[in-house]
């Protein structure tokens, strides 16, 4: 708010010494343009304070997670990943809180909302479904999904499929993520990397053409057999943006390698520059 004054008395400043300069003028117009100054300058001061605010990152879970690397939940291990972005303000949410986790005031607060579930999809309220929804469309927050998270009510309802995968074996699998578009803003400064041990998650992936395949991946399986499965897909939907990352399931330790944290970074801010733009 001081700002906010600082501004005004500039620009009533500058009116009153234009008023003295033509004293010709009416004090009717002399009102009437510092109003229109004093409304534009109010206006201006609030786009600038609303800049300067943290942008807001949520990370959801269904506190079902806690093992020796996720010592409270699963998304504080994401959260923690996120903490080097600047000017973000990075929160986490699960279902066993009031309103789940997210009430109308916090969700749109939200710029971007990171979802993971496995669980307990069936619990999620249909209208808290419909509001996330209702802000990607519509207002542009970015989403991202999870893992298992291409079960969860939000992700089937904005992609618009059954999200289900071929396969599911926990077979401890060595994963290779693989860069397949190098210039996508989410892939920024990552390089292809491996993952001792995974969840296998097998082709194919129901769910409608992404708009972009950020990521790649290659399973080995312990008698060497190899598997291909995509990793990182982009879509846009009405104002916001959707990526779903396969790579994450509890048993390993996949959201504290560097990798994966400088992806969800890139994510975060790539969800948050919704425009409905494809890619």
């Amino acid at each position: 708010m001081l700002y906010l004054s600082k501004v005004i008395y500039y620009y009533l400043d500058i009116v009153t010494k234009g008023f003295n300069m033509h004293q010709k003028s009416t004090r009717r117009e002399f009102l009437a343009k510092s109003a229109l100054v004093v409304s534009a300058s109010l206006i201006a001061a609030n786009a600038v304070e609303a800049a300067s605010k943290p942008r807001r990152v949520i990370v959801w879970s269904e506190a079902t997670v806690k093992n020796d690397f996720y010592l409270h939940d699963i998304n504080e291990g994401i959260a923690l990943g996120l903490k080097p972005l600047k000017g973000w303000e990075v929160l986490t949410a699960n279902i066993t809180q009031p309103d789940q986790g997210l009430s109308e005031e916090l969700l749109n607060s939200a710029t971007v909302l990171i979802w993971w579930g496995h669980q307990k999809h069936g619990e999620v309220k249909d209208e808290l479904v419909e509001r996330i929804c209702n802000r990607v469309r519509k207002e542009g927050m970015g989403f991202i999904a999870t893992h298992s998270s291409h079960f969860s009510k939000p992700f089937q309802k904005l992609v618009e499929g059954s999200g289900s995968w071929g396969a599911y074996v926990d077979d401890g699998a060595k994963l290779d993520v693989i860069v397949s578009l190098p210039r996508h803003p989410i892939a920024k400064g990552v390089k292809n990397f491996s993952s001792p041990k995974t969840e296998r998650y097998s082709e194919k992936f129901d769910v409608p053409e992404p708009e972009a395949v950020v990521f790649d991946g290659v399973y080995t399986l312990a008698n060497g057999t190899k598997e291909k499965a995509r990793q990182g897909l982009c879509w846009s939907r009405g104002k916001g943006r959707l990526f779903y990352y396969q790579p994450g399931h509890e048993s390993y330790d996949m959201y504290l390698q560097p990798e994966n944290q400088l992806i969800f970074r890139n994510a975060v801010l790539w969800a948050a520059a919704g425009s409905g733009k494809k890619g």
